[in-house]
């Protein structure tokens, strides 16, 4: 969802208990999520020669400086990259009246996270994937991502990157933030902040407070977000961020927040005193998936960029500049060689034992989800 640079700091972007962090994964993708309403797009986004004009939107600073070049130089193609996805409500925003109308906006693809590709799949939104056209994810998507309960098999979405989000802290300003819960003390007033994705922040907060965010009934999550009011209506909550909280946490306007993983290892470079901890309680895990809309240009292009960057040499050198959890297989093998200190990063391959409270990020479906998000729309645009 996600991404940093150590240099301009940016964003993010991706159940039960969990055995190794590829089984944790799988449990993100096998967990719960929107029922399909039968109006998803029987359209297939064909293959062919790459070539011509690309168009893609991702998350901020969630790619290396090389990967879209180097494709680029490979096949002649002329790729348009396109930081505009900030938040996935956002950019379903802006998208959803081109896509009920049939169009792309020009986008070839597009990267949103789970509960948000299966809502656009339900909806006719997105295009079925020239299986032939990727035989590398077919050969290197490791297989506790290859039948997630939302697209079994893999039929419209691909896995970008995946991740964990927890707390972001400063250990020189905030020893003792161990907690979600530490987050509502008031010695923090001020100096503390929460995600503007829901589905990030709200299940933190059931989960703190003992209630399986899988299981959760709509009171629950109304509940937390009363909670989390309370903590903006006295001041405790300084803001909810997206892609921004970076250079609070580096001047020490922030404290402690809510966070994705893989930012706190490239704010690390920043300042040493930043550091993401997973939560007392456990952390939820997402992943991000690459789509081809309906009206989409080009998509032997698309499938085209899809299949290059599941080469694990191309994976690999993305994983070291993102610092996230890749879906390919070979990625740590690669980094064991050339960055042993990536490749033993809890972050970036986390063990069984790390992960072993984490739960699925979980979804919302029907008259739940429009009563719960216009709660919290209510509480962050407050």
């Amino acid at each position: 969802m996600r991404a940093t640079e150590s240099k301009q700091a940016g964003t993010k972007r991706l159940a039960a208990a969990i055995a190794t962090l590829v089984a944790s994964i799988a449990l993100v993708a096998c967990g719960g999520g929107l029922q399909s309403s039968g109006s998803d797009s029987t359209e297939t986004a064909s293959g062919g020669k790459v070539t011509g004009n690309l168009t893609i939107s991702n998350w901020p600073l969630y790619i290396d400086k090389n990967t879209v070049p180097n494709f680029d130089s490979k096949y002649g193609t002329k790729t348009k990259y396109i930081e505009d996805v900030n938040d996935n409500d956002e950019f379903f925003g802006k998208m959803q009246p081109l896509l009920a109308s049939g169009s792309s906006g020009g986008r070839s693809l597009f990267v949103v996270t789970d509960w948000m590709a299966e809502k656009m799949n339900s909806l006719g939104y997105v295009q079925q994937l020239d299986q032939s056209a990727i035989p590398n994810v077919q050969k290197n998507l490791i297989p506790a991502l290859q039948n997630p309960k939302f697209d079994p098999g893999r039929k419209y979405s691909v896995p970008w990157q995946s991740g964990m989000t927890g707390l972001i802290v400063r250990k020189d300003l905030a020893p003792d933030v161990k907690s979600i819960n530490d987050l509502f003390d008031p010695k923090y007033k001020g100096k503390v902040s929460m995600l503007t994705e829901m589905r990030d922040t709200v299940p933190l907060v059931m989960k703190a407070d003992g209630i399986d965010p899988n299981n959760a009934t709509e009171q629950d999550w109304l509940d937390a977000i009363d909670k989390i009011k309370g903590a903006v209506d006295s001041g405790q909550i300084r803001r909810f961020t997206g892609n921004d909280y970076a250079s609070d946490f580096t001047s020490g306007n922030l404290v402690a927040g809510i966070g994705w993983s893989g930012d706190a290892v490239q704010l690390q470079a920043d300042n040493p005193n930043i550091e993401w901890r997973m939560p007392t309680q456990g952390c939820s895990i997402w992943s991000d998936n690459f789509e081809i809309p309906v009206g989409a240009p080009n998509t032997a292009a698309a499938l085209g960029f899809i299949n290059y960057v599941y080469q694990p040499e191309v994976m690999a050198k993305i994983t070291k500049y993102v610092n996230y959890v890749a879906p390919v297989k070979g990625v740590k093998q690669i980094l064991e060689k050339t960055d042993p200190e990536l490749a033993n990063n809890e972050l970036i391959f986390p063990s069984d034992s790390f992960t072993k409270n984490c739960f699925t990020q979980p979804t919302l479906s029907g008259d739940s989800e429009t009563k719960v998000t216009k709660a919290f729309q209510n509480l962050i645009t407050g």
